[in-house]
């Protein structure tokens, strides 16, 4: 990390006391990546591949990747009963597939792809609504939104949406790259991509995810004086290296010249937010 040393002393100081005390208050304690050892197997030699191509067409009919805010939007209000119906279909084909059989680029292409149509297709069968903390079908007193709700069935098993991402995606792959994958239907959240994730272009979009989210006001700027972020680096600090300096590491591999340029530079406080609206068209986002 090229960060003169004086100032990178007084950054690491200010931004491990910001994250501890802003981690210890969130609203939203983000589960632990805690490994479910049962979909650890994988078969290194199958050259099976998986058809995302219905997933495929459905963003490009409604997906909005070049909306101005620079976030991408979702016309779930345009989508046909017919195509509400296919993705349904795409949903019940994923959960048929004998997954363990595959190898891991088509395993992680698979969970990724699974986690967003299913976040869709819940938006579609509660549509209209302002935000998807409004979904609350998780089972337990004070759980909120429908992340902890067992809404597949996999080889067998059933499995909720924290399920594929906090105890499969995490915990297999340690890619931090995930966090910006997998999309909750909120204007917060690292963009959806406009195509399906395939085995051959996996990394290709998981680098292009990182770096629009780290480039963009939601996700890394100066406001105000002081460095706001996404909460997605309080929440998931642990996977970001758990420290001031695995976090600025981080933003500096994926930041622009200009943003490199005053993160090297900044020695103030630090602030988090997140926009829990749906990531709709007419969702303006939050300054």
């Amino acid at each position: 990390m090229n960060v003169k040393p004086n100032a990178q002393l007084m950054l690491s100081t200010v931004l491990t006391v910001a994250i501890f005390l802003m981690a210890s208050s969130a609203v939203l304690a983000a589960p632990k990546a805690d490994l479910w050892p049962r979909w650890q197997k994988h078969d290194p030699a199958s050259a099976q591949r998986i058809d995302h191509s219905a997933w495929d067409r459905f963003l490009k009919r409604y997906l909005v990747a070049s909306h101005p805010s620079g976030i991408s939007r979702v016309r779930y209000g345009a989508v046909t009963p017919e195509d509400r119906a296919a993705l349904k279909s795409y949903l019940k084909k994923l959960q048929s597939i004998p997954i363990s059989n595959y190898n891991r680029p088509e395993q992680k292409a698979y969970w990724i792809n699974l986690y967003n149509a299913l976040t869709v297709n819940l938006i579609l069968s509660r549509f209209p609504v302002e935000s998807i903390l409004d979904i609350n079908i998780s089972p337990g007193l004070f759980s909120r939104g429908p992340w902890g709700a067992k809404l597949l069935t996999i080889e067998g098993e059933k499995l909720s949406l924290d399920d594929i991402e906090h105890r499969i995606l995490r915990p297999i792959w340690k890619d931090t790259r995930v966090h910006y994958a997998v999309n909750c239907a909120s204007l917060g959240c690292p963009n959806l991509q406009p195509v399906a994730y395939t085995s051959d272009n996996l990394d290709l979009l998981l680098e292009q995810g990182a770096r629009e989210h780290i480039n963009h006001p939601r996700g890394v700027a100066i406001k105000d004086g002081k460095l706001r972020v996404s909460s997605i680096y309080v929440w998931f600090q642990e996977d970001f290296g758990g420290s001031a300096e695995g976090l600025m590491e981080h933003w500096l591999k994926y930041a622009n010249s200009t943003l490199a340029e005053i993160l090297k530079n900044y020695s103030g406080g630090l602030e988090h937010q997140y926009d829990w609206r749906l990531n709709s068209p007419e969702s303006v986002p939050q300054s």
